[in-house]
């Protein structure tokens, strides 16, 4: 069996409140829009999982929320560590993540996540763009073996790629 790793950057956040921290920053109008736009996607596209994980931001949770609710599943993995985290940060996560899970949805915040992309696949991503998505697929039986450049680019999709 091969692993799959499908990144999410969290969809368009609300910035019209100065008073409130950065880890408490809702989504907009645009977020509300694009996240179940992008689950869509998946669906259509056959795509199925066994794990979600986010991180515990509103913005990024509300749009793991997007996606459980367009796949009916009731259960998101909360992983603290996810924001504001390196690709170092982010690479120990899935190193962690249990190997019954085949195929896991990883929910977060650039730059971390673009650039972590890029390392797990050599890839070329300039920028995952709000409600972006990148899947990566590995060549092994465990998430201890996911390395630097051992992953491979199976699709790269964002809410402007029409």
């Amino acid at each position: 069996m091969s692993k799959k790793l499908l990144l999410v950057r969290h969809a368009k956040s609300d910035w019209g409140n100065i008073d409130l921290k950065d880890f408490d920053r809702p989504l907009n109008k645009r977020g509300k829009d694009n996240a179940p736009e992008m689950a869509q996607r998946l669906l259509k596209r056959g795509f199925n999982f066994d794990l979600m994980v986010s991180s515990p931001a509103k913005r990024a949770l509300t749009t793991a929320r997007f996606f459980a609710e367009a796949y009916n599943v009731g259960e998101i993995n909360l992983e603290p560590r996810i924001y504001e985290a390196n690709t170092t940060t982010l690479l120990n996560i899935v190193n962690d993540l249990p190997d019954d899970a085949e195929t896991v949805v990883l929910f977060g915040h650039n730059g971390g996540l673009t650039d972590f992309a890029n390392e797990l696949c050599d890839g070329d991503i300039y920028n995952i763009p709000t409600a972006g998505m990148a899947l990566i697929a590995f060549p092994f039986d465990a998430w201890k073996m996911v390395s630097r450049g051992t992953g491979e680019l199976v699709f790269f999709d964002f809410p402007k790629n029409v």
